[in-house]
């Protein structure tokens, strides 16, 4: 039987951006799923922050609408849960309204105090200059940054450097909630907690490794930052790059922080670089049209840009999809490729990594016995956690030997029994613990920027517009040529 989850210490968390889609969508639902689940304490506080001119009962009817769905069967709760929220309106840029937030602030000096910067990044250090002007960086206080940090390494540096001058290194959270979803921690326990796959974890035993992250919505309404970022900035150079070094670090002496993030820096650095005179070779980039998704027509991606502008937009360079090939230059990994798609608008929503081990060196099997496929390893990250093994067994039967494919599948939920908690609510408590383990050191940011600014260089300098790709379909047909021409296919077996 499972032990009950500890409750952390009473703390303020204060999410600036408290109205947004970002705190509405995923962060208070994961408060009030902790909070249910006995781990935040009757008197700790949340703090919503935004410019909308609320007070706390305003602010708290947004969020028991909000939360109406999940508290359906726990009315109770909810009511006990509102007492904790409060509501301040604020302009980072603006003196009014600072000096009462503070006073709110300063009523709790033992709490853990966090607040969640879930802005646009360009508010960043106007809020962090802020709250050390009134000394709220003092103590145990922490920071959240959301992604993403900066749009290349020069503007990265510059809120690092100037949030930095108010929090220090250990106070700083760069949040990736890939990192806390279930299977990627559980990638950890597969690797290293079990004799069977850390002697067949390299080049020697691996064909290659392949990253999905799909989305079949469009940009909606983030089509202003969307418009300005693309799927490489918001996708690629956070979450896949993050998901990438789960797969590929060396085994960390031990699970402290600084261990496994020293890990994953080096995979980073390993990266074999993609720039001018190979991204065409490595590298697709795609722009949804209208389409069919989820059952329904959908507009393309200009549309969407057009549905919530007040200037039209009738041509845009940016890309909805990246699939790229990937290298790590070191001894494990040498000529193992690893395979990233990322992407809106697609086919089916899912996101996965795939391990696919090498063919057996000779078949003894005769041609009527079947195919002999490779072992994969394919762990689910969404929209049903779980990990599969593929292998190739005997079809039961006395028809003479028949080969089947067939997966060791073990979803989280069916085997535990449990519904599996959201990333965000592992993550937030991590804060107020003071764990850093599965958030971003700034020199992972700095190699991550480092791999990525060259590609964006090289398609900003070949001036090719992104190629088009029907929504509903898994994205241009130059990226099904990416992983073709080395004589593999993408793995969409998604039952």
């Amino acid at each position: 039987m499972t032990a009950p989850a500890q409750p952390v210490d009473l703390f303020d968390l204060v999410i600036f951006g408290g109205t947004g889609d970002l705190a509405v969508r995923k962060l208070l639902p994961a408060l009030f799923h902790r909070f249910v689940d006995g781990q935040i304490q009757d008197g700790s506080r949340i703090v919503g922050v935004a410019r909308e001119a609320l007070d706390d009962d305003g602010y708290r009817q947004q969020v028991r609408a909000t939360l109406n769905g999940a508290a359906q069967s726990k009315p109770d709760k909810l009511d006990a849960f509102l007492k904790m929220v409060h509501y301040r309106p604020l302009d980072a840029r603006k003196d009014e309204g600072w000096d009462d937030f503070a006073k709110l602030m300063g009523e709790c000096p033992s709490h853990v105090r966090v607040f969640y910067l879930s802005t646009s990044p360009d508010l960043f250090v106007d809020i962090c200059q802020r709250l050390g002007h009134y000394g709220l960086n003092k103590g145990e206080s922490r920071v959240v940054l959301e992604k993403p940090i900066g749009h290349d390494l020069a503007s990265a540096n510059r809120i690092n450097d100037d949030v930095g001058a108010v929090f220090a290194e250990s106070q700083t959270y760069r949040i990736d909630h890939y990192l806390g979803k279930e299977t990627v921690q559980n990638l950890l326990a597969l690797r290293f907690g079990n004799a069977l796959f850390e002697p067949l974890w390299n080049a020697g035993h691996i064909d290659h490794v392949q990253i999905t992250v799909a989305e079949t919505l469009g940009v909606g309404r983030r089509g202003p930052y969307y418009d300005h970022a693309g799927a490489l900035r918001d996708m690629v150079q956070n979450h896949m790059l993050q998901l990438l070094c789960m797969v590929a670090m060396e085994p960390p002496a031990s699970l402290s922080p600084d261990a496994v993030r020293d890990e994953k820096l080096k995979v980073l650095h390993a990266l074999k670089p993609i720039d001018e005179g190979n991204a065409a070779q490595l590298t697709v980039r795609g722009q949804y049209r209208a389409g069919a998704a989820e059952g329904q027509s959908v507009p393309g991606y200009i549309e969407d840009l057009n549905a919530d502008s007040k200037s039209k937009v009738e041509k845009s360079n940016t890309e909805t999809f990246v699939a790229l090939k990937a290298e790590i230059g070191n001894w494990r990994w040498a000529g193992v490729p690893f395979y990233l798609r990322t992407g809106k608008r697609l086919a089916e929503r899912v996101s996965e990594i795939v391990v696919a081990f090498k063919p057996v060196p000779h078949s003894i099997f005769t041609a009527s016995a079947g195919p002999l496929a490779q072992n994969r390893l394919v762990l689910r990250l969404q929209p049903d956690e779980g990990v599969k093994l593929w292998l190739t067994i005997k079809h039961p039967g006395p028809g003479g030997l028949r080969l089947r494919h067939v997966p060791l599948d073990m979803s989280f939920v069916e085997a535990f029994g449990v519904q599996q908690p959201d990333a965000y609510e592992r993550l937030l408590l991590d804060v107020v613990r003071g764990n850093p383990t599965l958030f971003m050191r700034r020199d992972e940011v700095e190699a991550a920027w480092r791999w990525a600014d060259p590609i964006l260089a090289a398609w900003a300098a070949s001036g090719e517009a992104p190629r088009p790709y029907t929504s509903g379909t898994w994205g241009p047909s130059a990226a099904v040529a990416l992983i073709e021409r080395d004589g593999r296919t993408w793995d969409e077996d998604y039952e």
